[in-house]
């Protein structure tokens, strides 16, 4: 019973956190003062606000990208052990669309969720510093996806990683360092496509990838409603987000999943907040009908930045935002510029318009929301059989392989037990 309103509480107080702090945007630390970039700490502003929130200097991070904003934010604890924003950069650079990495030389930048360690630190990068994403993991391999050295780095030039400027990477370093300094074992990046909002998840529903982003939403939800990084495991070659393993099972990349459930008091708190969403789903449904939204190339989000390279090296490349070079219009003025571009290739239209222009849609709001609704909490993605649902014991989570870096020696991964998700950090 105590650990039912410990856990109540928790989820109570992560409703009253605020969002994004967007007056926190840029890095503007003098690359010419910095004696020892490793070492740098943080700029005294950002423990000021460190300071003001009530975070202590080495509680632990999160990381989380979205990718069509542009965004890369730190979350970081409170003493209260809810994580809030203390800083979100522009990504300088990310090369490819919308998306996950799927192979090798695709030239796409990773979406999923990814454990970083210190050993994905690396000083020593060519790009000022960097911290290895550790693509691909555990789901990755599960599903044959390949590649290697995807990193958060420094240098603004971007081939299937998250560039920064160094002035940002030597900040966003120096948050990882100090919340390993602190005793964190393990950092979560969350690098999804965008704010997963009900709008976004509209505008984006004829996307080729949006079954994929469904799965990520989940752990999206979690991390909304508990303002806590969500254990994440692998297992049917998904995504699961929160689970407590029942008797002996274990949780297997590429198996069926374990008997598991969901804290009861996590299922309210998703039932609440998917409520609300569906209401917002729908009128987003309704918003957005005949729409298409054209996502833009990387040639296209470069050419709206092409003014921020003037008088830079050449090696400084920003791609821009989707949001910034995309445009949504009507399915007629779609399908008619992609005519007028096969015509100019020589090629058939109908290759072209499989996509959003010609995706059917219902006749009304009510079929539109069937058609298109997404799971909700009493329906999650994550559970392939309802299980009885309990606040007792740990769970077994398996660490997603490292990408070892060139001066790391390969680490032998096993899974470990740990403290459930809303013990995070806790001291009892």
């Amino acid at each position: 019973m105590r650990l039912m309103k410990h856990i109540a509480f928790a989820l109570l107080v992560a409703t009253a956190l605020t969002g994004c702090n967007d007056t926190l945007d840029s890095a503007s630390t003098d690359l010419k003062s910095v004696k020892n970039k490793v070492e740098q700490p943080l700029p005294s502003r950002i423990l000021a606000e460190m300071q003001k929130k009530n975070m202590p200097r080495n509680s632990p991070i999160m990381v989380r990208i979205l990718k069509e904003e542009g965004k890369l934010e730190v979350w970081k604890a409170r003493a209260d052990n809810r994580f809030e924003v203390i800083k979100s950069y522009d990504i300088c650079a990310w090369s490819g669309k919308l998306g996950p990495k799927v192979k090798e030389g695709d030239r796409q930048a990773p979406e999923g969720f990814y454990n970083l360690t210190p050993a994905h630190l690396n000083p020593y990068s060519k790009y000022y510093l960097a911290i290895n994403t550790g693509f691909p993991n555990r789901y990755d391999q599960a599903n044959s996806r390949t590649g290697s050295n995807l990193m958060i780095h420094g240098a603004c030039s971007s081939s299937g990683c998250y560039s920064m400027t160094d002035e940002q990477v030597l900040e966003i370093y120096a948050f990882a360092r100090d919340a390993f300094k602190g005793g964190q074992t393990t950092i979560q990046l969350q690098a999804l496509p965008f704010r997963m909002t009900a709008e976004n998840m509209v505008r984006h529903r004829d996307n080729s990838n949006y079954d994929f982003w469904k799965m990520l939403k989940a752990g999206y939800d979690n991390f909304e409603v508990t303002k806590r990084p969500p254990e994440v495991a692998v297992c049917e070659k998904k995504y699961v987000f929160n689970q407590q393993v029942e008797g002996n099972g274990t949780f297997n990349a590429a198996s069926a999943c374990p008997a598991m459930s969901t804290p009861p008091a996590l299922v309210a708190a998703l039932a609440s907040y998917g409520k609300t969403y569906d209401l917002a789903y729908q009128k987003a449904l309704d918003k957005f009908d005949g729409k298409v939204w054209y996502e833009p190339s990387e040639a296209e989000r470069k050419a709206v930045v092409a003014e921020k390279r003037k008088g830079r090296d050449l090696a400084y490349a920003p791609t821009g935002t989707s949001l910034e070079a995309g445009k949504l219009m009507s399915q007629s003025e779609f399908k008619a510029m992609m005519e007028k571009r096969m015509a100019a290739q020589n090629k058939p239209a109908n290759t072209m318009l499989a996509s959003a222009a010609s995706s059917p849609r219902a006749s009304s709001a009510a079929e539109r929301m069937k058609q298109d609704r997404l799971p909700t909490a009493s329906t999650p993605p994550q559970t392939p059989a309802p299980t009885t649902a309990t606040a007792q014991g740990t769970t077994t989570v398996p660490i997603p392989d490292q990408n070892p870096l060139a001066y790391a020696a390969p680490q032998q991964v096993t899974e470990v037990k740990k403290k459930p998700f809303w013990k995070f950090w806790s001291t009892e």
